[in-house]
């Protein structure tokens, strides 16, 4: 099993009023997500209202019934919303307006209204998605952390952090909060299954692998390290990864997940194989036919490749397409 099989509890639902309480989750989906019929009774059977969700930010959020009538504020959540079968009524989207590629057709198919571009805001359009539920991000460009008192005044608001877990943890977080458990254990079920299938079904190259964003010089290049959502699931393909310096970070507070490394540090790299975020095998080939990196390891080898256009972010859609990419690239 992959350690993306395991995905943590988080909120916790009692509510003193009724006389049950406590429902725990974990979950995420296939193609991500379709529930099935016993996925859906057994989810009804679990209901229990009103509960109360422990936000990102240390308070407390009743949500009376189940919501019928989701939105999100943050357009890095939505795609585990879709993914879990919330009932996503309207959603913020990315810079210039647009859904991210890896769901926009479902978002198109569900008839999501886009609210607004990141960094904007319209209580109006807000009150008039009627939503019986809202969810803010603390963290990200998509962050509205001053807009909460405003976001209570229209529905019950969640505030939730995505940036400090994996998606699966934050599918659990939101199955739980919208009564949908069964749907984001039986999503990240689904997800596991395609990492240990594939897995199973590639020959990984010898030696280590590195994960970078690559921007060329003058630039920070920011390299994945382990323990990272990129690292662990390479790593559960069965890759072993280079852990990049973490002295070659060039930002005031370290990461868990990325060293932000100069263009030089670049050449201290000794992984024979490469994978370039948030491009394909062809956009790649800038990192690999750079003359100064001539000499890498995984240059040398010819084993450079993109991890993907939507790699960057790893939510339930751009995950899956990591995992397959690796698979044609490796089968």
């Amino acid at each position: 099993m992959s350690s993306f099989a395991s995905a943590r509890r988080l909120a916790t639902l009692p509510i003193a009023l009724a006389a049950t309480a406590l429902i725990a989750l974990t979950g995420c989906a296939a193609e991500p997500t379709a529930p099935a019929a016993d996925a859906d009774s057994a989810s009804q059977a679990s209901q229990s209202w009103p509960r109360v969700f422990d936000n990102a930010d240390g308070s407390t959020t009743e949500i009376p019934e189940q919501p019928q009538r989701v939105l999100s504020t943050a357009v890095s959540v939505t795609g585990t919303l879709l993914a879990i079968e919330a009932p996503v009524v309207a959603s913020g989207s990315q810079v210039g307006g647009v859904w991210f590629d890896q769901w926009a057709d479902i978002a198109e198919e569900r008839d999501v209204e886009n609210l607004w571009s990141v960094g904007e805001f319209d209580l109006e359009a807000v009150m008039s998605a009627a939503p019986d539920l809202i969810v803010v991000a603390t963290s990200g460009r998509d962050a509205l952390t001053d807009q909460v008192s405003d976001l209570q005044s229209v529905a019950p608001t969640i505030v939730v952090d995505y940036g400090a877990q994996t998606w699966q943890d934050l599918a659990v977080e939101l199955g739980e909060a919208t009564g949908l458990e069964a749907e984001a254990k039986a999503a990240i079920s689904d997800f596991d299954d395609l990492v240990d299938d594939t897995a199973a079904s590639i020959t990984v190259p010898e030696g280590t692998a590195n994960v970078i964003s690559f921007n060329g010089p003058g630039q920070d290049n920011p390299i994945a390290r382990k323990g990272g959502s990129h690292a662990d699931l390479l790593e559960s393909l069965g890759f072993t990864i280079e852990d990049p310096d973490p002295s070659w970070h060039t930002q005031a507070q370290q990461r868990a997940d990325f060293v932000w490394a100069t263009y030089e540090n670049l050449l201290q790299l000794t992984s024979s194989t490469t994978f370039i975020l948030s491009t394909d095998d062809s956009g790649a080939q800038a990192f690999a036919e750079d003359p100064v990196l001539a000499n890498l390891p995984s240059v040398a080898a010819d084993r450079v490749f993109g991890l993907g256009l939507n790699s960057f972010r790893m939510d339930p859609y751009s995950s899956r397409e990591i995992v397959e990419h690796v698979k044609e690239l490796f089968s």
